[in-house]
């Protein structure tokens, strides 16, 4: 019986031990591109425009419930604003698509790629990740929160670090209403 019993301590003992280290395998949470949204805002002196741009896919990393990494493709062939109609609303299309700004013929994908991921509570995330506009890559920080089957983002992108300098007021001097702010924000809702 005492045998009995220490084999049965022992085993649970071990068996506990073994578990607890055992680590936790990080699991691909694929982004579900049709029922999710990324919005953008580009300021100008006189206002502001809005659109949409849809992922062309996407993951998010993690380990248990918690965020540890993640991967975006932007498919920049469906750039598109939200707040003009008809011909003005092609043209400003056709610009953002054109070499002015995201040169979308040569660079029809943009990706961004988590780097670092830092837990602000047991829902919000701060996020540094690579994003890769026209080919070049340069660092961005962002806020993730995380909900269910559900995570939203915002960031705010500075266009000249990826060579989209038009109508900026930090390159071009005189250009009074017609200048272009630098940076622009991007709004995420992201179904898993």
């Amino acid at each position: 019986m005492k045998k009995s019993l220490l084999s049965l301590v022992f085993v649970a003992v071990f068996g506990l031990t073994a578990t607890a280290s055992t680590p936790i395998e990080s699991e691909k949470k694929e982004v579900k591109v049709s029922e999710s949204t990324v919005t953008w805002k580009g300021y100008k002196v006189t206002g502001a425009h809005t659109g949409t741009i849809q992922l062309k896919s996407g993951h998010l990393e993690m380990k248990g419930e918690k965020l540890i990494g993640g991967e975006f493709v932007i498919d920049m062939t469906t750039l598109a604003n939200t707040d003009l109609d008809g011909a003005g609303k092609g043209k400003l299309e056709g610009h953002l698509k054109s070499a002015d700004f995201f040169g979308v013929e040569n660079n029809p994908t943009s990706k961004l790629v988590f780097t670092s991921v830092k837990a602000m509570n047991d829902n919000s995330y701060t996020v540094t990740g690579d994003l890769t506009i026209k080919g070049i890559t340069k660092p961005v920080t962002l806020v993730v929160s995380m909900f269910e089957n559900k995570a939203t983002a915002t960031v705010k992108v500075d266009r000249t670090k990826f060579d989209i300098k038009y109508g900026s007021g930090s390159f071009f001097d005189n250009l009074g209403d017609k200048a272009i702010y630098d940076d622009f924000d991007l709004v995420v809702d992201l179904a898993l």
